[in-house]
C-alpha cells in the first residue's frame, strides 16, 4: 500500500517532502519487481538534479536499472548505509532504504507527480 505521506512517480519511486527538502527512495514495488540489489549508483551531494533526469543506478542480480531524479534541486546528503549494504533497499524501501535527499527548486515539480491514490491505481492496487 502507498503511504499517503509522500508522492510518487511513474519510475516508482517516492518522495516525501519536509519544508524545502525532499527525501527520494524506491517504492515497496519496486523493490519486489527488481529483485535483490546488489550495487547502487547515487548522486553526489552537491550535484544539481533535474526532475525526470537519469541520475544514478540501481543494479540488481537481474539487471541494472536506471534511477530518476523525481525533483529539481540540490543533492545535500545521500544514504551511504545503502551504498555499504545494498540489501537495505529490499529490506526497507520506505523508511532506512531512503537514496538522497534534494533541496528543492520551487516546489512546482510536486504538481508532476502522483498521489497515493493514483500510484495504487498504476501498479494496479
Amino acid at each position: 500500500m502507498a503511504a499517503d505521506d509522500r508522492k510518487y512517480t511513474k519510475e516508482h519511486e517516492w518522495v516525501m517532502v519536509e519544508g524545502d527538502v525532499a527525501t527520494v527512495g524506491v517504492t515497496d514495488y519496486a523493490a519486489s519487481e527488481l529483485g535483490d540489489v546488489v550495487f547502487l549508483e547515487l548522486p553526489e551531494a552537491g550535484s544539481p538534479v533535474t526532475q525526470g533526469d537519469a541520475v544514478g543506478t540501481i543494479e540488481t542480480v537481474k539487471s541494472v536499472e536506471d534511477l530518476f531524479s523525481p525533483v529539481t534541486g540540490e543533492v545535500i546528503e545521500v544514504n551511504e548505509d545503502v551504498l555499504d549494504a545494498p540489501e537495505t533497499v529490499n529490506a526497507s524501501p520506505m523508511d532506512g532504504g531512503w537514496l538522497f535527499k534534494v533541496r528543492l527548486d520551487g516546489d512546482a515539480d510536486l504538481d508532476e507527480l502522483l498521489t497515493a491514490d493514483e500510484y495504487q491505481a498504476l501498479i494496479g492496487g
